[in-house]
């Protein structure tokens, strides 16, 4: 079996960080080139003008990305007060007239941040790629068309102030998937009466993946050029180490890979990883309700 024959068994992620630039499909692009496996796709949209970790799938792991991209997120952003933007970022064109900061406060601002800790409502940026009738928001507001996008509830488990640096401050933002740090900048202007943008972001991870776990992208091309990237690569199975994880026998590979049930513990709800012998990573199962056993949702195995 020669090289090229090898690819199409290769699966797993590359955890890359992003430089400032790039869209995350440039990355992505990068990632189909170097290794010549064109089944590849990232696990949640960075902005060109946002860094840090970015979770790329390749193989059979694609598979995986719909669980991955439900992860929750963390970054460190920048904010600027004083200027609003229509983007609630740098992009944009500015809103309103330059306000003054003078009077603002860090205990103000820490008190301010705690109101957004829990279960909020957020509006998303009409700058987004949130799609109306079938077209994306910011084409809309860039012809200038009003555009009302709906609250979604979001989760943000902690903000932390980092830098207190007025007109700016760096805060770490802890949320759910789905969460609009701009927006988050916007709002927090708007509480102060003196408008807000974001000025940087850098996720710093991306569900249990962190900076430690990512490669930079040009270290990442190095490895292409000599052959040897498969040392960044992250076993399918490890992407998802925080499930619950049912090992299986042999037998129960067998009966999985036909489409078959298995036998659950008592007490086993939910979904797990179901891991061979090996350690790889063969389904996603789920408990079917009342009968106490494993259901394959997703098979990884087939041969």
């Amino acid at each position: 079996m020669n090289k090229d024959d090898l690819k199409d068994f290769v699966t797993g992620a590359l955890v890359v960080d992003k430089p400032v630039g790039m869209t995350s499909h440039d990355v992505v692009k990068v990632i189909r080139q170097g290794t010549g496996i064109r089944r590849a796709g990232h696990t949640g949209t960075l902005d060109p003008r946002a860094s840090g970790v970015l979770v790329v799938l390749i193989g059979p792991a694609v598979r995986l990305s719909e669980f991955l991209s439900a992860s929750d997120k963390r970054y460190q952003a920048i904010v600027r007060f004083g200027v609003a933007t229509d983007t609630y970022d740098t992009e944009g064109k500015q809103v309103g007239e330059t306000k003054s900061v003078d009077h603002l406060t860090e205990e103000d601002f820490q008190k301010l941040l705690r109101n957004y800790e829990g279960k909020i409502a957020q509006v998303p940026p009409a700058h987004s790629a949130i799609k109306i009738n079938g077209e994306k928001a910011y084409n809309l507001a860039r012809r200038g068309e009003e555009v009302e996008l709906e609250p979604r509830m979001i989760n943000v488990y902690n903000l932390e102030l980092l830098e207190w640096a007025p007109p700016e401050a760096v805060v770490d933002v802890y949320a759910s998937s789905g969460t609009y740090v701009r927006s988050l900048a916007n709002d927090l202007g708007n509480d102060l009466g003196v408008g807000a943008h974001l000025t940087g972001l850098r996720r710093t991870k991306n569900g249990q993946f962190t900076l430690r776990d990512a490669v930079r992208l040009q270290d990442l091309q190095e490895a292409f050029e000599v052959g040897d990237w498969y040392k960044y690569l992250i076993p399918a199975a490890e992407t998802l180490a925080d499930w619950h994880t049912v090992e299986l026998t042999p037998e129960d590979v067998d009966k999985i890979k036909h489409g078959h049930r298995i036998p659950a513990q008592p007490g086993d709800s939910g979904w797990a990883r179901g891991l061979s012998e090996q350690g790889d990573l063969i389904a996603l199962l789920e408990v079917v309700e009342g009968e106490n056993l494993w259901q394959p949702r997703k098979v990884f195995l087939t041969s």
